[in-house]
């Protein structure tokens, strides 16, 4: 009965698995395209379409920003919950260990603060916003116009550390894969990169 548990037990992991690698990199490459449109149409004139638009692009961006992360967060507790994202371990520092896990932590609040903040600084300004042009995203809130700088500000905020944490970890990557040469990076990246 035990040998049998022991068989059947989910096999460790060398890479992580197709859903989680395709949700990993289209976060990435989302965040990316927020932060710089952000600043692109900033220096665009105001009322233009093409400003427009941008921002049109942004808002509808950042709601499949926020289906992504949801999408994350529950295939995350999915695949631990049956073992299925339990990776082979690779010798590192305790710390060094804790400062990976904390980082990933902080990178998961700040989406969440910043898909929150996007959403409550829209609903500030009282105007109909689309995903994709294809259905408004209706208004939960009735807030005082007052409070757009105040969320305006913050959603500016978050996104700066944001940008600044996404970028600490994904030189940590680089260092894993280029300094300690540990196969870390090798587990995220599409496509055959060992097994499994």
């Amino acid at each position: 009965m035990q040998k049998h548990s022991v068989s059947s037990a989910s096999p460790l992991r060398h890479r992580y698995d197709g859903l989680t690698i395709t949700l990993h990199w289209a976060t990435a490459l989302i965040v990316i395209f927020m932060f710089a449109s952000a600043h692109i149409w900033e220096v665009l004139e105001r009322g233009t379409p093409l400003r427009k638009g941008l921002q049109s692009v942004h808002i509808s961006m950042g709601i499949l920003l926020a289906v992504i992360i949801i999408g994350r967060l529950l295939w995350r507790l999915f695949t631990v919950s049956t073992g299925r994202s339990k990776q082979a371990p690779i010798a590192m520092p305790t710390l060094m260990k804790a400062v990976s896990h904390l980082t990933h932590l902080v990178l998961y609040l700040l989406l969440v603060a910043q898909i929150v903040l996007g959403f409550l600084f829209r609903w500030s300004q009282a105007e109909p916003f689309y995903f994709f042009g294809l259905f408004p995203i209706p208004d939960v809130f009735n807030f005082d116009s007052i409070m757009t700088s105040t969320f305006g500000m913050l959603h500016n905020n978050v996104a700066w550390a944001l940008i600044i944490v996404a970028g600490v970890h994904a030189l940590a990557a680089l260092f894993h894969h280029y300094v300690l040469r540990d196969g870390i990076l090798r587990r995220m990246l599409p496509g055959s990169h060992g097994r499994s």
